[in-house]
């Protein structure tokens, strides 16, 4: 496999993508936050001390996309046509499923801003709730679907 983050003297180079055609892309990712059943209580009730857990969480999630080329050292600076984020309720399992959304015209896909977005939006859950409930875990952080650009779709199976 030949490793495109790699200049000629094995060191690392962000990829040249001036020569790609611009195309309509997507990225969809998720990921879960569990919890005590008294944390999800609070967040549902929005008694959680510092305010709406969720939408403060959604806004970050969609403020994690916008930066992520601040974040990830070889990602390209994208515009992003569209990013949202989806929460997801599970009472019986006392967790959040979190979902991203994030689009863009161009030369790049958006699979990691769409990832970022989500562990964001989880970490954002966890730093609202964290004096309430330490113990909560984010898990299965992944992308689900791709669509556009030369290397075409992705849709995870599982």
């Amino acid at each position: 496999m030949n490793f495109t983050h790699f200049n000629e003297e094995g060191r690392a180079k962000m990829v040249e993508v001036g020569e790609k055609l611009n195309t309509r892309r997507e990225a969809i990712a998720k990921g879960s936050i569990f919890m005590m059943p008294e944390t999800l209580a609070k967040i549902i009730d929005k008694t959680i001390s510092k305010g709406d857990v969720l939408a403060v969480s959604q806004v970050a999630g969609i403020m994690a996309a916008k930066k992520t080329s601040d974040l990830i050292p070889m990602c390209h600076n994208i515009i992003l046509t569209g990013a949202d984020i989806n929460f997801s309720i599970d009472k019986d399992n006392s967790r959040i499923d979190i979902e991203a959304v994030v689009r863009t015209t161009g030369k790049t896909g958006v699979e990691i801003e769409a990832l970022n977005a989500v562990s964001v939006s989880a970490l954002t859950i966890y730093d609202m709730c964290k004096a309430v409930d330490r113990g909560m875990r984010i898990t299965d952080i992944r992308l689900v679907k791709k669509t556009g650009g030369k290397s075409g779709d992705y849709i995870r199976e599982d």
